[in-house]
């Protein structure tokens, strides 16, 4: 995918003095004051303990809301981007949600299909072999014509992930992934995202910039490269595992107190 040359170098996210408030209640403010910056290329995990908003962070960040405050920036575009004419840019960003956020009405591959059927207008054959190849490299094959709800927690995540990688997004933000499933999807998901991060042949090869929110750190160390702290309506930047292991503040060791090996 090409982007005009101005956008050479800039930050995939930028955000200054941004305040996030509560999707389903506005006047629950989240976070206030984040300052934060992802490169192309990082490999982002975002902890926090259950409740403390991440995944409003995610939404703002998927922009899906305004901040409250402050300005973010995705490629130097403003978010959030709802008009038609700035679509494009919007479509660089996926999101896996937490629990998959699928259509029970469809079955596996028609939920795959549909970013390909909306923003691409393709026919259900037209999108077949990009579904395919989708649902092969996410073990979801012999599950294609079930509904989700025939499937297992684990599994449908699988088919969230799928269909936010359609697009072929450049970043992906990723909402809690580990949560309730057993160690050898824990162990599937750590090393695909790997493979993500690393450039998938999904994705050309290209590496895909990740954010990840997680309310346990332990099982990314080795994975992610960067780790932010979420909590009490403070965003902190902790930096490498090192300095996670390092850090002082409470933030930082409630995550670091017991090793869990799902979330």
């Amino acid at each position: 995918m090409g982007h005009p040359p101005d956008q050479a170098g800039l930050p995939a996210i930028e955000m200054t003095g941004v305040a996030v408030s509560a999707l389903l209640d506005p006047d629950t403010m989240v976070a206030e004051g984040i300052n934060w910056t992802v490169n192309a290329g990082d490999y982002w995990v975002v902890a926090g303990m259950h409740g403390s908003g991440k995944s409003d962070f995610l939404m703002l960040t998927d922009g899906l809301m305004a901040p409250r405050q402050g300005c973010y920036r995705f490629f130097g575009e403003e978010m959030p981007i709802f008009e038609e004419a700035r679509l494009k840019e919007r479509l660089r960003l996926g999101l896996v949600f937490d629990g998959g956020q699928l259509f029970n009405h469809l079955t596996v591959a028609e939920n795959v299909a549909l970013p390909l059927r909306y923003h691409h207008n393709l026919s259900q054959g037209e999108a077949a072999a990009a579904v395919n190849e989708l649902l092969e490299c996410t073990e979801l094959t012999p599950w294609a014509k079930s509904t989700p709800g025939a499937l297992g927690r684990g599994w449908q995540k699988r088919v969230g992930l799928a269909r936010a990688l359609a697009l072929k997004p450049e970043v992906l933000l990723v909402d809690n992934p580990l949560a309730g499933l057993d160690p050898r999807h824990v162990q599937w998901w750590l090393a695909f995202l790997d493979q993500l991060a690393q450039g998938h042949r999904l994705m050309g090869g290209r590496p895909v910039t990740l954010v990840v929110a997680t309310s346990d750190a332990h099982p990314w160390k080795g994975h992610a490269r960067q780790f932010a702290n979420l909590r009490h309506r403070s965003f902190e930047v902790l930096g490498a595992w090192a300095q996670l292991e390092a850090a002082s503040t409470e933030l930082a060791r409630e995550l670091l107190t017991e090793p869990r090996q799902t979330e």
